[in-house]
């Protein structure tokens, strides 16, 4: 297929209706494959890639990184040194890996040597390249937020159905055993009937005002916005030119919602697992929020949500709470966090609050053995290797298109009540606030074109 062919049908918004083929990686299951093993691209270069993303893929023997791309041919060339770099020292072969380096997606996807794609953008950057990585027959492990927006994720969640594309979404917490621990005892009546869930999240401070800089050589500054709405470029609205800190992009309501989307969709994922509500959501969701008067960063400070569900459990959410998640029950309670934690300088917390990872009411409560005959949850011990197993047995993964848009729709539509002073009703089926237009406006943003999931012809 040619490069102008295949970017036309995604991206510049071209009639023509594309066709979704079978999808079977052809480095998995080629006669060719090198050792079977899944020829792998990287998207997006950036903190969580190097930190994260790369180095919890590429250890895993089946796993080949073959390229990498970035908009910042800077962070790309780091991307490409980390990989030569890994298989150097682990073959004892100066020349074993040549990774190739792609400046525009679109291009890697069109090569058949590549089977998947680790997709660790910048929020507004999760979902086109993930359609277009279904469209382009490969499979996707993708960052969290799943999306920008409502729809977003919608269009998502159907180019993947439609593909068969083996999708993952990184909520790792699901390969952290205590939080499989403690939805199961949840699930399986340990503290009764559960009726309260309080969540621990962060909220993020304002920052200074910001004037408009030349924008570097090395970064493509147009494309980085996306379908975003174009605006001056200012280093800490991006990324810094030095160094991979915590980047400004996470502050700002262009690229995000803030912590609600950030590590949100990690919480708010996990309490699902626990509730047994991860393909369904909350019927209703009012909120308060701060949110800076000045200044570049415009995400929410302190806050408060409240969810309320049919089966009767109200869901709190604050900053005031311990960084976690709390099951409360007749019975008793059971808290779940990461952990012993301690933030990063630009991080909007100085230190976790609790170093106690799986906490109850009573210690009995996280003794007791789940039965042969109780609820078992999905076990695994690494997300990004259950990823590369599912993509070889065509198995669905742990954290799923279908579940992470239901995780991600929780985190969108409590920012959206950020912006309300009353209570909204969310019908989880239409996925839409009933009888509210002003809020159901807000379930999608304009996309500058040629950019954005609008633009992508499934």
């Amino acid at each position: 297929m040619q490069r102008r062919k295949f970017i036309n049908r995604t991206t510049m918004g071209t009639a023509a209706m594309v066709a979704f083929p079978s999808i079977v990686p052809s480095s998995v299951f080629g006669k060719n494959a090198p050792s079977n093993k899944i020829n792998i691209g990287q998207i997006g270069c950036g903190r969580i890639a190097l930190s994260h993303d790369m180095p919890d893929t590429i250890r895993f023997d089946e796993a080949r990184y073959v390229a990498v791309c970035d908009l910042d041919s800077n962070r790309a060339a780091d991307g490409k040194v980390m990989v030569d770099k890994f298989y150097k020292e682990k073959t004892g072969k100066d020349k074993y890996m040549d990774t190739k380096i792609y400046d525009d997606y679109r291009e890697m996807l069109l090569s058949k040597d590549i089977d998947a794609v680790v997709i660790s953008t910048p929020d507004h950057w999760h979902s086109q390249p993930a359609m277009e990585a279904a469209l382009a027959g490969k499979d996707i492990y993708v960052q969290k937020p799943t999306s920008l927006t409502i729809r977003e994720g919608q269009q998502l969640r159907e180019a993947v159905q439609k593909s068969g594309a083996i999708l993952q979404v990184g909520t790792q917490q699901r390969a952290m055993p205590q939080f499989r621990v403690a939805a199961e005892l949840v699930r399986n009546g340990r503290i009764g009937k559960i009726h309260t869930v309080k969540i621990g999240l962060p909220g993020d401070p304002g920052g200074p005002e910001a004037p408009a800089m030349p924008v570097p050589s090395n970064l493509n500054f147009d494309m980085w916005l996306g379908s975003t709405p174009e605006v001056p470029y200012t280093e800490i609205g991006v990324h810094p030119q030095k160094g991979y800190s915590r980047p400004g992009w996470l502050r700002i309501r262009n690229y995000g919602a803030g912590m609600i989307t950030g590590w949100g969709q990690h919480h708010y994922d996990s309490a699902a697992w626990g509730m047994n509500t991860e393909l369904t959501g909350p019927t209703s969701v009012e909120a308060l929020a701060e949110f800076p008067k000045s200044g570049l960063w415009n995400v929410h400070g302190d806050f408060f949500v409240k969810h309320e569900y049919e089966n009767g459990i109200t869901v709190y959410t604050s900053g005031g709470y311990t960084n976690g998640i709390k099951y409360i029950g007749e019975d008793g309670w059971i808290f779940v966090s990461r952990g012993s934690y301690t933030a990063s300088a630009s991080d909007p917390i100085d230190k976790e609050k609790s170093s106690k990872a799986l906490n109850a009411s009573d210690p009995k409560i996280l003794e007791s053995v789940i039965g042969a005959n109780e609820t078992h949850l999905y076990k695994i011990d690494d997300q990004h290797g259950n990823w590369l197993e599912c993509i070889k047995t065509r198995k669905a993964p742990i954290s799923p298109i279908e579940k992470g848009h239901k995780a991600c729709s929780i985190c969108l539509i409590s920012d959206i009540a950020m912006q309300f002073d009353r209570k909204l009703e969310w019908d989880n089926e239409k996925e839409m606030f009933i009888n509210d237009n002003e809020a159901n406006a807000l379930l999608h943003r304009t996309q500058r074109k040629p950019y954005g999931t609008d633009n992508v012809k499934v």
